[in-house]
């Protein structure tokens, strides 16, 4: 493949058809969150084009990046939704963003270290499990709808991803979507007569009718802890799409400028009623296959999925996936969300013959599993932000203990030293 980052002499033509082929890539994961909630698909399009625009505006136009619909936003924007409907989930959008910005504030005041303090595997491994457990009942409600669509749409999925090679592993989504689709129109499940009242163009509804209302601050503050957990993913996309371009951004343009325009993405989204976009690991992932790193390349994927977004009649066709295809991704889908939190464990070798850290994931697990509430006024924190918050003040307090029983088995015995 062409380093397009190595070689400016990369063809318009060529930077054109791989910037669209990014946004493919980006577009089952980055409409799903809409289509789940209730939301007009098409904003989340809109906003993953705009806040891309405005986080490469940040960053001087050096970091080659996309910016979607983050998997860890789909459980906390359900339940924002079902408690305080549209307005308080763009409240929470906002509290996300401010997420951000003080991540980016500490950065470049203390440097990434401070982050690793605050939030270590130990906090976030379970913060992301609960993340993909909190809606395990909803998954499970979608597809039991049509169990028929739902095990083709899921088998689909898994397939893609044990034996697809390539660009293709990275579409086990819009793979499944579509198989999914085909059969449901076979079975005569699919209502077409949305896409045919729908008009060619338009923009996305939640757009056109969304205005500003009274801010609510329970679904902004309950949004705050679920972005702790795509801060840190950030940092993790910035790292590998350094080491793919060969170039160190976590420098220059800098971490605290990256965080910064995820920040300012999400504020965006949250004051044009759209779904909230983060730094795209799937994006991040294509960028590291084809080895294309101009940045100029994902502004086109952004341009693109703006233009797409005014396409009323793909809004419609979006609309009409029969709710048991998605409940067959879901399955995967949050299972697969809370399997990358015990990864992240073992991958940074949380130690649990340490008792610190057995007391601070079983209390974690065990709040947001088990639906404790924190109230005070009109003002309450439960699930997955009350266990995130639980879990970084144990972190703090707790005392971290000597490791002699490791010092111990480094001993020679003394049979060995006869």
């Amino acid at each position: 493949m062409v380093n397009s980052i190595d070689n400016p002499t990369l063809p318009p033509l060529k930077k054109t058809v791989v910037g669209i082929q990014f946004l493919f890539v980006a577009f089952g994961a980055t409409v799903l969150m809409p289509l789940l909630v209730g939301m007009d698909p098409s904003t989340a399009l809109f906003s993953a084009g705009l806040g891309t625009l405005i986080f490469h505006l940040v960053t001087k136009r050096m970091v080659p990046v996309f910016l979607g619909s983050s998997f860890a936003f789909i459980p906390p924007i359900i339940l924002a939704s079902q408690q305080w409907g549209l307005p308080g989930v763009m409240a929470g959008v906002a509290g996300a963003s401010v997420v951000f910005m003080i991540a980016s504030a500490l950065v470049r005041w203390k440097g990434e270290n401070l982050l690793k303090r605050l939030f270590p595997p130990v906090v976030i491994g379970p913060v992301i499990i609960l993340i993909g457990l909190s809606l395990a009942s909803t998954a499970v409600n979608m597809a039991k709808t049509d169990w028929l669509l739902t095990i083709v749409s899921l088998i689909t999925a898994v397939n893609v991803l044990i034996f697809g090679k390539g660009m293709l592993r990275l579409l086990p989504i819009v793979i499944a979507i579509a198989v999914g689709y085909v059969l449901s129109i076979c079975l005569g499940k699919v209502d077409f007569s949305g896409m045919a009242d729908a008009p060619w163009f338009s923009l996305p509804s939640n757009i056109r009718h969304w205005q500003l209302s009274a801010f609510n601050w329970a679904p902004f503050f309950f949004m705050m802890p679920i972005a702790i957990a795509c801060v840190i993913e950030h940092v993790g996309d910035i790292y590998v799409i350094s080491n793919v371009a060969k170039k160190d951004f976590v420098k220059d343009p800098g971490l605290h400028r990256t965080l910064l325009g995820d920040g300012l993405a999400c504020l965006a989204a949250s004051f044009l009623g759209c779904p909230p976009v983060t730094t795209y690991s799937e994006v991040t992932g294509a960028v590291q296959i084809t080895r294309v790193t101009d940045p100029a390349v994902l502004r086109i994927t952004a341009v693109t999925a703006i233009l797409f977004s005014v396409f009323g009649k793909l809004n419609a066709f979006l609309q009409s996936i029969p709710q048991a295809v998605l409940g067959g991704i879901m399955l995967l889908l949050f299972g697969t969300i809370s399997s990358v939190g015990i990864q992240s464990m073992v991958k940074n070798k949380v130690d649990f013959s340490v008792t610190r850290n057995i007391i601070i994931t079983s209390i974690m697990l065990t709040v947001g599993v088990g639906g404790a509430v924190l109230s005070a006024g009109g003002f309450s924190l439960t699930g997955v932000g009350l266990s995130a918050c639980v879990g970084i003040l144990l972190n703090l307090i707790l005392p971290v203990e000597k490791k002699d029983k490791v010092e111990k088995e480094e001993e020679p015995s003394q049979e060995e030293n006869d």
